[in-house]
């Protein structure tokens, strides 16, 4: 785009040369429209040669465009209240981290960088639109976090497209939100520092394969988060290591009672049973799992929406001792020294909310990034940001050394560097114990 504008620019100046040069008796073209360009005054050019204008008006949606002094804004559309809270409220956290960084660095662009939050809810899609939307109402953010759960993603994603605005999820890990070929393909401005449940399913029947498991019993929710997860992992273990499902069941998001589809499952006695589902149903699966004595050595497993979560471990109690749950995992020294301490300030606790924390903190960088690349500030010190030239600088991201590795976009926007781990509950806190 910034090359295509300075060629622009020698062409014009050639044009005038030849302009003046010329016979002043040819007339005009009939394919030349009859304006007067010399007698009008050069558009405003900012430093480094850009046209900002010219660069607006060519870019398919327009700029963002932020006056001088004013902050840059970023919208989030998180689970930030109800049952779900803990997964938004630490992605949320994350992503303040990263901004309060880059304002004490100096700023983006010289500017603080503020955040607006909607709540997006998880247990209905729906609440994901409205998020959206009310997002879009604001008019002036660079780029939006979000959402929390895969299933808000679905019908958010498209709400910010028509209006060009990039949507970076650090902890949406449906497989189809980045496939073009599936319905629920969340479309060319989503992208996610999350890993692909693609990954993760792979993940737990590896580690189901490798601790010699042959059955397995799995229980989803019907959301795209869950269901597809449960898919992979069937798949990978009758692949990986000739593994059965003993049996497949299904609850509604808001269920509170689970022996119905607990005692068929029992009947089978598998050596682990899955359910990649969110809290409070997860958590009541596994209380009232323990009710059945022939699951008494079945091992309870779930993922990322239960790993690390404070309120399984409180609810639960001793039916929690010993299940295991998957996930993504951040560390280094730049995790511990500096941003745990940050996150642990702002949070008000000694240890993080969910897992997605450092997702959220690379996504906001990867914008600020983008933001740096393709931003233009005017001769009157406005910002101007052209927004389909930021989406393609996100997508364009590789090899950007972040807090979860080094991350680097796809064409669908698949950007996680990803690295799964299990975990077990032992004595109420959750240790990693594969791979070793």
């Amino acid at each position: 785009m910034q090359k295509y504008m300075r060629w622009s620019a020698v062409l014009f100046v050639l044009m005038l040369v030849l302009a003046a040069c010329g016979p002043s008796d040819t007339g005009a073209s009939p394919d030349v429209a009859e304006t007067d360009a010399a007698s009008e005054p050069a558009e405003s050019e900012a430093a480094g040669g850009e046209d900002p204008t010219a660069a607006c008006e060519a870019d398919e949606f327009g700029c963002l465009e932020v006056a001088e002094g004013d902050a840059i804004r970023i919208g989030t559309a998180l689970s930030i209240t109800g049952d779900t809270s803990a997964l938004g409220l630490d992605s949320q956290y994350g992503a303040q981290v990263a901004a309060d960084q880059k304002s004490e660095d100096g700023g983006l662009f010289g500017r603080e960088i503020e955040f607006v939050h909607e709540d997006a809810g998880c247990g209905d899609a729906a609440t994901g639109q409205t998020a959206a939307q009310a997002l879009v109402a604001e008019g002036d953010l660079l780029a939006v976090l979000g959402t929390t759960c895969s299933r808000t993603a679905v019908p958010a994603a498209p709400v910010l497209a028509q209006e060009g605005i990039v949507l970076i999820s650090s902890s949406n890990t449906s497989p189809t939100l980045t496939d073009p070929e599936n319905a629920e393909y969340a479309g060319e401005f989503f992208m996610r520092t999350a890993h692909n449940d693609l990954i993760q399913g792979a993940a737990m029947a590896a580690y189901a394969c490798e601790q010699g498991f042959a059955t397995a019993a799995t229980i989803h929710d019907g959301s795209t988060y869950a269901d597809n997860l449960r898919a992979v992992f069937e798949e990978e273990f009758a692949s990986q290591c000739d593994g059965e499902i003993t049996s497949q069941q299904a609850v509604a998001v808001g269920d509170t009672e689970f022996t119905g589809v607990l005692a068929p499952i029992a009947d089978t006695a598998p050596d682990l049973l899955y359910y990649p589902v969110f809290h409070p149903e997860g958590t009541l699966i596994t209380q009232q799992a323990r009710e059945f004595p022939e699951l008494d050595d079945t091992q309870l497993a779930a993922s990322d929406g239960l790993l690390g979560l404070q309120d399984l471990i409180d609810q639960a109690g001793e039916a929690a001792e010993g299940m295991i749950a998957s996930g993504p995992a951040c560390a280094g020294d730049e995790y511990d020294d500096e941003f745990r301490p940050a996150y642990d300030e702002l949070s008000g606790e000694d240890q993080p909310l969910s897992v997605f924390h450092c997702h959220a903190y690379d996504a906001v960088n990867m914008m600020i990034a983008a933001a740096e690349e393709v931003g233009i500030e005017g001769d009157d010190g406005t910002l101007y940001i052209p927004r389909q030239a930021f989406r393609d600088a996100m997508l364009a991201t590789s090899g950007f050394e972040g807090l979860t590795g080094s991350l680097t976009c796809d064409e669908f926007g698949d950007c996680a560097d990803p690295a799964i781990t299990v975990s077990r509950i032992v004595d109420g806190a959750f240790e990693v114990i594969w791979p070793e």
